[in-house]
């Protein structure tokens, strides 16, 4: 019991010189004052050019995108076409609005993109990783969300060389018994 008075009274010590509470009181009802909480980390700048908009590079397999994000009406251009023709899969779409789900913000932004390499399951992954990116740089409160997640992580897995001896990275060639 000693040491956790001794403790409680180093800690007063510490924090603005108030007395130790005591015995019978806990810390709480101790009428030393309450120093100010430390302001979490410190925000990252918004980074804006001088159209208004934010970029950032998104990669995934073989795919780059560079993407561009402004306040608009949730309009998504890639390679100068609109998102329904160029990914015709639903589910491609679901990829790239996954960051504006997350932080809430469907809708609130246009996007224009441009990718390169790749197909096209790659080509949404960058697209979607770049979006995050951008997002975070357009509102920087938004980054814990989005990080949360692990939009703003390059997803790394590629594909693995094909060996020699091997049909393909690991399937052997057909076997002939005669």
């Amino acid at each position: 019991m000693s040491d956790n008075r001794q403790s409680l009274s180093d800690l007063a010590s510490l924090t603005a010189n108030a007395p130790a509470p005591a015995a019978g009181e806990t810390p709480a009802a101790a009428d030393a004052p309450i120093a100010p909480a430390q302001p979490a980390a410190p925000l990252r700048q918004q980074e804006i050019d001088s159209l208004g908009r934010a970029y950032a590079t998104g990669r995934r397999k073989d795919a780059v995108a560079r993407v561009w994000v402004k306040p608009g009406t949730g309009k998504i251009t890639v390679n100068g076409r609109d998102q329904e023709v160029y990914f015709a899969r639903p589910t491609l779409r679901l990829v790239i609005n996954q960051p504006f789900g997350v932080t809430d913000r469907e809708g609130q932004y246009d996007v224009i993109a441009t990718v390169k390499g790749g197909g096209l399951s790659g080509q949404a992954g960058a697209v979607k990783h770049g979006i995050a990116q951008a997002l975070s740089k357009y509102e920087p409160a938004l980054r814990s969300a989005v990080k949360a997640e692990g939009f703003l992580t390059r997803d790394s897995r590629t594909v693995e060389r094909k060996k020699y001896g091997r049909a393909k990275a690991r399937r052997s060639f057909q076997f002939s018994k005669r």
